[in-house]
Formats: C-alpha cells, sequence, structure tokens
C-alpha cells in the first residue's frame, strides 16, 4: 500500500482547491499532496508536498482522517491517505507544473469534477471533524463501495 498525504487550506468559508494538470489524477480538482518520502512523517510530506505543488506552506496543519483507497483494475497500487487541514499559510497560492490552485465558496465545491469519493467524507472535513473511509473503486472513475467512519 502505498502512503501519501492531502491537504486542504480552509479560510473565511472557502476552500483552496488544485486542478491537477498531470500524472495520476489529472484533471480532477483536488487538494493538495502526494507520497510519504523515506524517513518522512505525514506532517512533514503534507509541508513538503504542499509548498512544492502551490507554492504556499500551510500553518499548523492538523490531521483530520486516514482514507484506505483500493483499486481492482490490477494497475492503480492501493493507498493509504492521511488528510490534513489549515486554516492559514504562509506565501502566495500559484500554479506550477503540477497544479493550478483556484478558491472555492464552501457552498460551490466541483464535487463533479473531484474524486467520487470526496462527497463522502469532504464535508466532515470542512465542518473540522475527524474520519477515517475506506473506498473500493473498478477504476479511476467508478467508485464501487465507501465506508466512513466519523471518528
Amino acid at each position: 500500500m502505498t502512503s501519501a498525504v492531502l491537504c486542504f487550506i480552509i479560510k473565511d468559508g472557502r476552500v483552496l482547491l488544485a486542478m491537477k494538470k498531470r500524472s495520476f489524477g489529472k484533471g480532477w480538482w483536488n487538494g493538495y499532496g502526494g507520497k510519504i518520502e523515506a524517513g518522512e512523517s505525514p506532517l512533514e510530506a503534507v509541508i513538503r508536498e504542499t509548498r512544492e505543488e502551490i507554492g504556499i506552506v500551510p500553518k499548523d496543519p492538523v490531521h483530520h482522517g486516514t482514507l484506505h483507497f483500493f483499486f481492482e483494475d490490477g494497475k492503480t497500487p492501493d493507498w493509504q491517505v492521511h488528510v490534513f487541514r489549515a486554516d492559514g499559510f504562509e506565501g502566495n497560492p500559484s500554479e506550477t507544473e503540477e497544479m493550478a490552485p483556484q478558491w472555492f465558496s464552501v457552498e460551490e465545491i466541483p464535487y463533479n469534477s473531484m474524486w467520487k469519493d470526496d462527497p463522502h467524507w469532504l464535508p466532515l472535513l470542512l465542518e473540522g471533524k475527524r474520519f477515517e473511509g475506506k473506498f473500493t473503486f473498478r477504476d479511476n472513475v467508478t467508485l464501487l463501495s465507501h465506508e466512513v467512519t466519523e471518528l
């Protein structure tokens, strides 16, 4: 199972999402993150990935949940993703080769252009709750089953 992190900045009733421009998840709005490197903690990884992908450093990111993703296509690895939330940041969000950031009001989150699991757990994150989720996909698009538990 591949270990990764995901970060969301939430401020003044808005969430900073980013359009993935290449590789895994291309064409979807998402938080920012990626694989945890050897010897790196999830917290260290989320700070590094956010800086690399959208040019900012999250202030005091808090771990809110862990998501487990299983793919039945035989090509996509399974993932364990640590999800963080931060209410502040340093720097200016900017587009990189990897992602293009954009603010959305909480009421206008583009769920139809996001991973199909997001509507099942992102509202909990936005409410500041802790959670754990398990999702099984046929491929990168088809969600077969899900289970989310509020902790």
